[in-house]
């Protein structure tokens, strides 16, 4: 038989462990397993507005376990994933999304860009999808759309995504928060890309 002790500390571990971390609605835990890497993870940058409505590069190879990193330049843009078929718009509920990104007008007509940077890690070797939901200049629709690890044996290509999207005639879809990456201080903001 088990002590009344026994018993309490038994109860209060179980009561402990069923506890949300964080209030409903406010965070994302993703519980899956992650490997460890022993050699530094490479980074994919991309640069969203550089040159227009437009990401550079907007077509990224990378390999599993690599992050790739959105910067930022003038004037607002943003960064979501989203699916083929329905381009601007989330592809999930569980679809990254890293908020918008104001950046002012150098006054010298310099490159400047955000602060911040939004990191996603690549997970598997299927496509990655994304857009700017931008609704001022409907840039998604405009096609400032990409792809991470598109297959090039079939029909789903960067350029006809780029065609869907010009079809849509509604809003870009955003997510209700930021969310599937993480936003940082940029490493290099003086980079002038």
């Amino acid at each position: 038989m088990l002590s009344n002790s026994v018993v309490a500390v038994f109860l209060s571990a179980l009561a402990l462990t069923s506890a949300a971390p964080y209030p409903q609605g406010t965070a994302t835990i993703d519980t899956r397993q992650t490997k460890t890497y022993a050699a530094p993870r490479e980074t994919r940058t991309v640069v969203a507005g550089r040159g227009g409505l437009r990401f550079d590069p907007e077509n990224i190879v990378a390999p599993i376990g690599s992050i790739i990193e959105f910067h930022f330049t003038p004037l607002n843009h943003s960064v979501v994933e989203s699916s083929f078929e329905r381009p601007c718009q989330p592809k999930d509920a569980a679809s990254f999304y890293s908020g918008f990104f104001p950046v002012p007008r150098s006054p010298d007509g310099g490159v400047t860009q955000s602060a911040e940077v939004f990191q996603i890690e690549v997970k598997n070797d299927q496509p990655i999808w994304f857009y700017c939901a931008q609704n001022t200049g409907r840039h998604c629709q405009s096609g400032m759309v990409g792809v991470v690890n598109q297959k090039f044996d079939g029909d789903k290509t960067l350029a006809k995504h780029k065609q869907l999207a010009a079809q849509v005639s509604g809003d870009s879809g955003v997510q209700p928060w930021i969310q599937g990456g993480e936003r940082k201080a940029n490493p290099n903001p003086l980079s002038g890309f």
